[in-house]
């Protein structure tokens, strides 16, 4: 039978996908490059760059979201006015300005003033209103604020408070531990994760440790308070997030901001992949680790989070400069 105008219309709101669809299932992209010298070590980036957001951090903003709106928070008739607020130091405000501009709610986000100028850019491009603290208190000054704010008028605005708010780390529990084990063929041996709200750590470690207690999970972080790994808190001066579990790592790394430099542009020239800085931390960190399993006559598969592409930081001067 010909199909017809009104058949058409009958169906088409089945077809395609939402923004949230996309969200997670993201790649583990073999970086055999970096390994070539090292016979029996595997080493996988989770490409989380393919989110829509551009980042791991979509997959906690629509968790912390979706609770929001099912418990009545945000998108409530009797709540027309009702804002989301947080701190961030930038990708997780981006993945709410994006679910706000999808969804139909107002995102204030507070941020310290230096984030790089493609992360401003991005959330303006969103409609998010930003309010900007000083570089200096890092992302504890925004914190403070936030908090400040959302006492002032608690009835406008939703704290989604990501450093404290368990569906944060439960998103990676339901998903980045899930997909890792499944991409793997339950293979997995070590996994490395950076720290910032420590909610992608923390989550697919809890997963991955009840799936095989043997797989290594290793956190990493920056090696001093001050530091060049945007997002990423140095734990034993920050304020520690809530949801943090000192207990749950195998082993912690801590970074230098000067080796983050020289593994992004090594990731760039060598396997053809530009991430951001903390991505390349996590790789460097996973580097230690697969030279170390090498030198000990042990094969391993090793996963570490690529939490996004280099394109929020092709401002930064280091791109350009020889380490």
């Amino acid at each position: 039978m010909t199909e017809t105008i009104m058949d058409t219309l009958a169906y088409t709101d089945q077809l395609g996908t939402t923004i949230t669809d996309r969200i997670g299932n993201t790649p583990l992209v073999r970086l055999d490059r970096l390994t070539a010298d090292l016979p029996g070590i595997t080493l996988l980036g989770k490409a989380e760059w393919y989110n829509p957001g551009g980042s791991v951090k979509d997959r906690a903003a629509w968790s912390m979201v979706s609770d929001a709106i099912r418990r009545g928070e945000l998108l409530n008739p009797a709540k027309p006015n009702r804002r989301l607020l947080d701190a961030t130091s930038g990708n997780t405000g981006i993945a709410y300005a994006m679910l706000g501009a999808a969804l139909g709610f107002k995102v204030t986000l507070v941020m310290p003033a230096n984030i790089s100028p493609e992360r401003k850019t991005l959330l303006s491009a969103y409609g998010a209103e930003t309010i900007w603290t000083d570089p200096a208190e890092s992302s504890d000054g925004a914190i403070r604020r936030a908090q400040t704010i959302a006492q002032s008028d608690p009835e406008l605005y939703y704290y989604c408070d990501q450093y404290s708010n368990n569906e944060n780390w439960r998103a990676h529990y339901r998903t980045t531990g899930n997909e890792i084990w499944r991409q793997t063929e339950a293979r997995v041996t070590h996994f490395v994760s950076a720290l910032g709200t420590s909610g992608t750590f923390t989550g697919t470690t809890r997963r991955l440790h009840e799936l095989n207690p043997r797989i290594q999970c290793i956190s990493m972080q920056p090696d001093s308070p001050f530091h060049g790994l945007e997002g990423l808190k140095h734990m034993a001066t920050a304020i520690v997030p809530a949801i943090y579990d000192p207990t749950l790592a195998d082993r912690n790394i801590e970074q230098s901001t000067e080796e983050a430099y020289h593994y992004s542009k090594l990731l760039g020239r060598t396997e053809g992949i530009l991430v951001g800085i903390s991505a390349a931390a996590a790789t460097a960190s996973a580097m230690r680790i697969a030279r170390e399993e090498h030198a000990a006559g042990r094969h391993a598969v090793i996963v570490v989070i690529l939490c996004d592409s280099a394109e929020k930081y092709l401002s930064e001067r280091f791109w350009t400069e020889d380490h």
